[in-house]
């Protein structure tokens, strides 16, 4: 991984919900063991509020909604050539199988990419995506997937460089210009995904995938861990849209 790209990720991960929290009561102990006992309780009081917050369903389930109402599903009526599919997250422990190699988030991009694929005769999919962590670029490792699932070789096109949304981009808008295509992510990063692809004059068809949202609007819930883990997505997407708007 790139130096400026790991600064980048660092940065994000202390403004977003466990970071933010992490923060909060490192300082509260700080100030508890310097003796400022009005700033620890404070700072404490805020790390456990915001804890309780975002792990709370209908607050998080608050904050998903507001981006993944946004697009509807896809109705696979469109006639294009392209389908993009946009990387997730993957491991390449060989111990597994490429099943279990991919996040549930990007198998379900993989899965979604492919029904329309087969749908639309003569098209070709788009996998773009970087390594992470990794030795394997995800590109390279939905494509394997792809092909398992009996995508041919001939209608698959990989790019392992682009290291985020911004890039994969760039490079679609490198294939087909002005023409519309599918875009195929996860119903939370279609938001910001639309807004960076249309930033640049490009003419995408939302193929949201991979939701989270719940239909269960009962307040009486317990916080929970995927709860947290659903406010995460959603600041961090909230934060990547006013990031991209920054940058124009």
């Amino acid at each position: 991984m790139e130096f400026g790209l790991f600064i980048k990720k660092l940065i994000t991960f202390f403004i977003e919900p466990l970071g933010l929290i992490i923060t909060l009561f490192l300082l509260g102990l700080w100030f508890l063991f310097d003796s400022k006992q009005k700033l620890a309780k404070q700072f404490l009081s805020f790390s456990f509020g915001f804890l309780i917050l975002f792990s709370y369903p209908p607050f998080s389930n608050y904050l998903i909604k507001k981006l993944e109402n946004q697009y509807p599903k896809y109705d696979y009526k469109a006639n294009v050539k392209y389908i993009h599919v946009l990387g997730h997250g993957h491991n390449t422990d060989t111990s597994q199988p490429i099943s279990s190699n991919i996040s549930d988030g990007g198998t379900k991009r993989v899965i979604e990419g492919i029904i329309i694929h087969k749908k639309i005769p003569n098209s070709k999919i788009v996998f773009t995506g970087y390594e992470g962590y990794t030795n394997e670029a995800n590109a390279k490792m939905n494509s394997i997937l792809a092909l398992a699932l009996g995508v041919d070789e001939d209608n698959m096109i990989v790019n392992s460089k682009p290291n985020d949304t911004r890039e994969e981009a760039k490079y679609m808008k490198s294939i087909v210009g002005l023409e519309p295509f599918v875009l195929v992510t996860s119903a939370t990063h279609m938001p910001r995904s639309m807004l960076l692809f249309k930033s640049m004059g490009m003419n995408p068809i939302a193929a949201p995938t991979d939701f989270h949202k719940s239909e269960i609007n009962s307040y009486l819930k317990l916080p929970n861990i995927e709860a947290l883990e659903g406010s995460r997505m959603a600041i961090h997407e909230f934060l990547g849209m006013i990031w991209a708007k920054i940058r124009g």
